[in-house]
């Protein structure tokens, strides 16, 4: 079997650590596939430590544009070490977040220009984009209401303004709706397994299409 690139995106608090981990026995189950679950930022040694300083509230001085290339630069370290050798090994790759967020989040949330930040990116990944990305959607007030509700407090971009995360989720849907051969929206304000369920017919559709 053919390797296959799946990223997650969505909101704060829009569920895709729960989703992906019952993707990936349910494609375990159903292909017999190796699937590796990974996450951005992070996912490797390196770029877990670049992940720390990034989220840490301690940072709050951080430019915009330097949490930009440090993203960048744990995405491209993340790629080369741990996404690309996986595909080459016939793996399906389910990542939690990847370029989208990017450009979400720098792009819309921090107002540096989609279109800017999308062309920083670009230079990281050499144009690797996943196969499939899955859009999780849900009102911003709801998500920060599910993050709360967690306990275990508000990351460096977590805490910023409701105008912060509105322009984020914004960006998502001009990317959705900009690119939808690859990025599919899903409700994520249905229940848990009727969202697991969409994301499933997704997936299935996709794989018994392309692999």
């Amino acid at each position: 079997m053919a390797g296959c690139f799946i990223s997650f995106e969505g909101p704060d608090g829009a569920g895709k650590s729960t989703v992906i981990q019952a993707i990936a026995e349910d494609l375990r189950q159903k292909k017999q596939a190796k699937v590796l679950i990974t996450r951005e930022p992070g996912g490797s040694q390196i770029a877990e430590k670049i992940r720390q300083i990034i989220l840490d509230v301690e940072n709050s001085a951080m430019d915009d544009w330097t949490e930009a290339l440090l993203y960048a630069a744990s995405r491209r370290q993340h790629l080369v070490e741990v996404v690309e050798p996986a595909l080459a090994a016939g793996q399906i790759v389910l990542c939690d977040r990847y370029v989208d967020s990017s450009v979400a989040y720098q792009g819309g949330g921090r107002q540096l220009g989609a279109q800017k930040v999308a062309q920083l990116n670009d230079f990281a990944i050499q144009g690797k984009l996943p196969d499939l990305t899955i859009y999780l959607d849900l009102p911003v007030e709801i998500g920060l209401q599910r993050v709360q509700k967690l306990g275990q407090g508000f990351d460096r971009l977590e805490g910023q303004k409701l105008e912060f995360h509105q322009r984020v989720r914004q960006a998502y849907l001009d990317l959705a709706a900009n690119n939808p051969t690859r990025i599919k929206k899903v409700d994520a304000q249905q229940s848990l397994t009727k969202v697991i369920q969409d994301c499933q017919t997704v997936i299935t559709t996709y794989l018994t299409a392309n692999i």
